[in-house]
């Protein structure tokens, strides 16, 4: 009930919901691991068809600090978790009764295996593409031309890595389980809402046309 109609919504999620949870086992001692962090098209890759996601790879980094990133190793299992426009539904949107208040949400999930890159240039061309992808799609128009040499400084202490994804698995619960006038009245509240909840609404909408 709860899939996305089209595959090429999973990517677009990813492409306009980049922050990513990366998951990763640690050792006996340490538990796992969980660190935020953006998440981009592997800049060595051709652009990677929406619809077909496994088998693709992603790129992202952390600081060398991090403890995940001194537990990773090349092979690892791992998880890409992403989140997308949520929101709190109150019963009091149905105007029907009993009822129970639950959550809207759109989510995406990736598992596969992180590859820690080890070569600088490679390091460098991460941590570039991804300044020049982020700053495209949310940006002002910074050119980070200027500001290589201040990448090349930080770069010691940056650690990069390719993730290949081998599932991915998305929720897009968005009150399909309630008679469309229900859902027409809380799709209704989201588009009245602020700006980060008018997001429900618009994958909401989407979905009825999808139909």
């Amino acid at each position: 009930m709860y899939r996305e109609p089209d595959a090429r919504w999973i990517s677009e999620l990813i492409r306009r919901h980049p922050l990513a949870l990366l998951m990763t086992n640690g050792g006996d001692e340490d538990g796992p691991f969980g660190t935020h962090l953006p998440i981009i098209t592997d800049p060595r890759q051709p652009a990677a068809d929406p619809a077909g996601l496994i088998g693709s790879t992603l790129a992202g980094h952390m600081n060398r600090a991090n403890p995940q990133w001194k537990a990773m190793r090349s092979g690892m299992p791992a998880v890409l978790s992403f989140s997308g426009p949520n929101g709190y539904v109150s019963p009091a949107h149905y105007e029907f009764g009993p009822a129970a208040p639950t959550w809207n949400y759109t989510a995406v999930q990736l598992r596969g295996v992180v590859e820690p890159i080890d070569s600088h240039d490679e390091t460098l061309s991460v941590v570039s593409a991804t300044s020049a992808t982020l700053e495209a799609e949310f940006g002002g128009g910074w050119d980070q031309a200027e500001s290589i040499g201040h990448f090349l400084r930080i770069l010691p202490g940056v650690g990069a890595f390719r993730f290949t994804v081998t599932c991915a698995e998305s929720i897009f619960k968005l009150s399909q389980e309630q008679k469309s006038d229900a859902r027409e009245r809380v799709c209704r509240h989201f588009q009245e809402a602020d700006g980060a909840h008018r997001g429900v609404a618009e994958y909401m909408n989407r979905l009825t046309e999808a139909k």
